[in-house]
C-alpha cells in the first residue's frame, strides 16, 4: 500500500507525563483512507491530526455504523519503539467489520498504516514509567444518505494519543457491583463486535454504579440474567481454589487480546485456565466460603485492575482482603515487561517500529 505523508507545520511537543491524563492529548498527525464501493480502500495518507469533513447525513451519524480498536507502542529501554500483537487488534477489527456490515481493511494494510503513523509520530511515546501511545484506529460509513441500506462509502482513520500512567497510586483493587436491570450484549447481537453502540448503551449502568460507590459494573448474560460475562469495559478473571476461571466466549463477550495474553502467560506457568459458563451464584458462593482467591480485570487501558470488593444485591464480599494477588501481580508484571521491553518476549508478541 502507497501511503502518502503531509508534514504538519505547526508540529506540537509532547507534554511532561503527569499532564498526559488518557485519550486528551493527541499528536501531530492522523492517517486516513476512503472506501467506495467502485474503488475499494484508496487514498491513504497521514496527515496533520485535525477535523474531519463529513456529510450531516453520513449514516455513521444516524445508524452507528462505526468500529474502533485500541492498542499502544512502547517505549523500549535502548530509546526504540514497539507494538503489543497489533496483527490482533487488526483481526479483530475485521471481525467487528464483518458484523457490522463494513468494508474490511487487508490485513497487512491495517497493519503498515499502524506502523507508518507510529513511525511518523514516533517522537510523541513517552518514556516515563508507566506510558505509552494510545493507538485509536477507527472505521465508519459516510453514506451521505437516510436511506437504511448497506454500506457503499466509508473512511479508516486513526488518531494518537500520548497517555500517563493508568496507575497513579498503584495498582490498587477496585470495588466492582453486579448489573442487574441493563443488559451488555446477547448472543447473535453485537457483543463481540468493539463498535461504539455497545459503549454507549454500557454508560447508564456505569454512571449508576460510581453513584453508588463502586468503579464499575460486572454484567451478567442478557438472557438468563445468571452467567458472569465481563467488566465494564473489560474482560474478567477469578482465582478459584488456585483455578483460573474466565467466562468462556459465546458470542457476547469482546475477543480481548490481553484475555488471550494473560491465557497463553498462566498456561505456560503451568495455572489451570477454565474457560466455562460461570453463574453470578457459585461467584458469589465462593466469594462467601474463601474460594475465590483473587479477581481481576484485563485490558488494554490498565492491563491488569484488580478487583477488592464484589457486590450483588445485599451480598458483599471483600476478594483478598481488598489487595491485589499474587497472581494478579505477576500478571501485570510479566506483560508490562514484555511491552515495554523490559522483560524478553518469548512468543514474539512484539513488534518494532
Amino acid at each position: 500500500m502507497n501511503i502518502t505523508v503531509t508534514k504538519n507545520p505547526h508540529p506540537g511537543k509532547l507534554p511532561p507525563a503527569d499532564q498526559l491524563g488518557f485519550g486528551s492529548v493527541f499528536t501531530d498527525h492522523m492517517f486516513v483512507m476512503d472506501y467506495t464501493g467502485d474503488e475499494g480502500w484508496h487514498d491513504a495518507r497521514i496527515v496533520p491530526y485535525g477535523p474531519l469533513s463529513i456529510s450531516p447525513a453520513a449514516s455513521v451519524l444516524h445508524y452507528g455504523t462505526e468500529v474502533f480498536e485500541g492498542l499502544k507502542a512502547y517505549r523500549t529501554p535502548d530509546g526504540g519503539v514497539q507494538l503489543f500483537r497489533p496483527w490482533e487488534n487488526v483481526a479483530r477489527l475485521n471481525r467487528s467489520c464483518d458484523r457490522l456490515g463494513l468494508p474490511q481493511i487487508d490485513p497487512d494494510d491495517g497493519l503498515q498504516a499502524i506502523k507508518s503513523l507510529v513511525d511518523v509520530d514516533r517522537d510523541w511515546v513517552p518514556n516515563d514509567p508507566g506510558t505509552s501511545l494510545y493507538i485509536r484506529p477507527f472505521l465508519f460509513s459516510t453514506d451521505p444518505t437516510l436511506a437504511l441500506h448497506g454500506v457503499h462509502e466509508a473512511m479508516f482513520v486513526i488518531i494518537l494519543s500520548p497517555s500517563g500512567s493508568y496507575f497513579k497510586d498503584g495498582l490498587t483493587p477496585v470495588p466492582i457491583m453486579v448489573e442487574t436491570e441493563d443488559v451488555r450484549a446477547v448472543r447473535g447481537g453485537t457483543g463481540e463486535a468493539k463498535c461504539g453502540g455497545n459503549y454507549a448503551a454500557a454508560n447508564r449502568a456505569g454512571d449508576k454504579a460510581i453513584e453508588k460507590g463502586f468503579s464499575q459494573v460486572l454484567w451478567l448474560d442478557g438472557v438468563e440474567r445468571k452467567y458472569v460475562e465481563e467488566g465494564g469495559g473489560m474482560n474478567v478473571m477469578f482465582k478459584i481454589n488456585g483455578t483460573v476461571v474466565t467466562p468462556m466466549l459465546t458470542g457476547s463477550i469482546l475477543r480481548g487480546v490481553t484475555r488471550k495474553s494473560c491465557i497463553e502467560l498462566l498456561k505456560s506457568w503451568g495455572v489451570p485456565v477454565e474457560e466455562r459458563l460461570l453463574s453470578v451464584d457459585e461467584l458469589f458462593d465462593v466469594a462467601k466460603s474463601g474460594a475465590l482467591e483473587e479477581a481481576w480485570c484485563v485490558g488494554t487501558a490498565a492491563v491488569i485492575s484488580p478487583i477488592g470488593e464484589l457486590a450483588w444485591g445485599e451480598r458483599d464480599y471483600k476478594v483478598n482482603e481488598g489487595k491485589i494477588g499474587a497472581l494478579s501481580q505477576k500478571l501485570y508484571d510479566e506483560l508490562t515487561g514484555i511491552q515495554w521491553g523490559t522483560k524478553p518476549d518469548p512468543f514474539g508478541w512484539t513488534c518494532k517500529v
